[in-house]
């Protein structure tokens, strides 16, 4: 299949992410119970309002601070919230790079307004990148748009602001719901396993 657009997920997929880092983090504080919130694979209506933008960050403390302890301070929710978040491995970027050169190479990310300046500093500390969307030709995050993954309107949305075929584009995510989502929405879509293969693996494999 030739592709002209690729469609890249962020967490997971570019920037590496540990889940229970963050229920790690809060259970040091003494406050119990936020992994059956919060995982990979399924939340509560909380996260959901937060990554569409219908919850402010003081909004999402304050549930978060209803549901795990009154007693949790303001920064220490967005360390804990944040602890989840690692780096992107330089060579992935080089290959971000090199992708850009071959394809209209597009970010489609479910996250929220705590996220997006925290990885954005994570990656300016680490990589020296200070405007992180210019790596793509278009980057779109779920908190912005109203809308997220899996849902298709966010799918068709963003393709049709490239105006790209949904017949020659590829989603990339490593969450099987919203490749699932891409599937539903016309896209090709491609699950990356990571307990068997990383993002410059599957590249390699699919001959991107």
């Amino acid at each position: 299949m030739r592709y002209d657009t690729l469609i890249l997920d962020l967490g997971g997929v570019l920037i590496n992410v540990d889940y229970g880092a963050t229920g790690r983090h809060f259970e040091a504080l003494g406050a119990q119970g936020f992994d059956a919130l919060y995982s990979k694979a399924k939340q509560s209506d909380l996260f959901d309002r937060f990554e569409t933008g219908e919850l402010s960050a003081q909004g999402f403390r304050n549930e978060v601070r209803a549901m795990l302890g009154p007693g949790l301070s303001d920064a220490e929710i967005d360390a804990g919230w944040n602890a989840m978040l690692g780096t992107i491995p330089p060579e992935r970027i080089d290959l971000v790079h090199r992708l850009k050169k071959r394809y209209c190479l597009l970010l489609l990310s479910n996250t929220n307004a705590i996220h997006v300046p925290a990885f954005e500093a994570i990656i300016a500390r680490d990589l020296g990148i200070r405007d992180f969307r210019s790596l793509f030709h278009g980057a779109y995050y779920s908190c912005e748009l109203g809308m997220r993954k899996p849902s298709a309107d966010i799918f068709h949305y963003v393709a049709a602001k490239h105006q790209a075929d949904a017949a020659r584009t590829l989603f990339i995510d490593d969450s099987i719901q919203h490749v699932e989502g891409a599937r539903r929405a016309g896209l090709h879509a491609e699950h990356l396993e990571l307990e068997k293969e990383d993002f410059s693996g599957m590249v390699r494999r699919l001959g991107l």
